[in-house]
């Protein structure tokens, strides 16, 4: 079985974090794993909010297994994060696994850049949290007859298809890094622009923090400009 060193327990622990909220949203999350050099990518789709997670880890040493040195599987995360020793900061890579669509395409690797519009970091929490209790607000009215999927779905799209400040990034991405962990203060100081930035590359945006990124297409552009690999 192929084991992965993290650099240190830190960055364990933010992997499994990752996983438990992903395994949260779909028991049976899968994640697509790529290595190469000291540095891991984990991608997850959690289901409720139909964008791309990606969480980053470094590697204590390069990667490398026999003759190969990069990764690129897609695997249970529910097994990964039972293989993960937070304690030794290793995991063991499990058996790949049939991938769901989605993990077929991918965010570009390269040329992104940045995006103007994005409000600071605390602006970005009180949308969601505003946007949160809206959508509740509005469900609670609701007499009991009137809730039905069909409704409860219309009410989100409304919600949480609203852009954030003057970008094209929906509320969505902000509500689904809140949801993940990502939305939280840097452990150190930094300008607001490296705790919170809006990249762009052909079709994708991606809401990039100090502890991971969501990815999502622009409204009208469809599968323009995607990474099939």
């Amino acid at each position: 079985m192929t084991a992965l060193h993290l650099a240190d327990e830190g960055e364990a622990a933010d992997l499994a974090a990752f996983l438990a909220r992903l395994i949260h949203y779909d028991r049976a999350a899968a994640v697509r794993l790529q290595a190469s050099g000291k540095t891991l990518a984990v991608f997850g789709r959690p289901p409720s909010f139909e964008v791309l997670a990606i969480r980053t880890a470094r590697l204590a040493k390069p990667y490398e297994n026999g003759l190969d040195a990069s990764l690129d599987v897609t695997v249970s995360a529910g097994e990964l994060l039972e293989s993960l020793d937070e304690s030794a900061a290793t995991a063991t890579v499990p058996a790949v696994v049939t991938g769901p669509p989605w993990a077929g395409v991918l965010p570009p690797r390269g040329g992104w850049r940045p995006e103007p519009g994005l409000p600071a970091l605390d602006a970005v929490r009180a949308m969601v949290a505003a946007a949160v209790a809206e959508f509740r607000s509005r469900i609670d009215e609701l007499a009991a007859e009137g809730r039905t999927r069909a409704q409860l779905d219309r009410i989100g799209r409304e919600i949480w298809s609203r852009p954030i400040g003057d970008t094209e990034l929906p509320v969505r991405a902000a509500h689904a890094a809140q949801s993940l962990g990502f939305l939280r203060p840097a452990r150190t100081a930094v300008p607001d622009e490296a705790v919170l930035r809006l990249l762009s590359s052909g079709a994708w945006l991606r809401l990039r923090t100090p502890y991971g990124s969501i990815a999502v297409r622009r409204a009208g552009l469809g599968a323009l400009d995607v990474s099939v690999r």
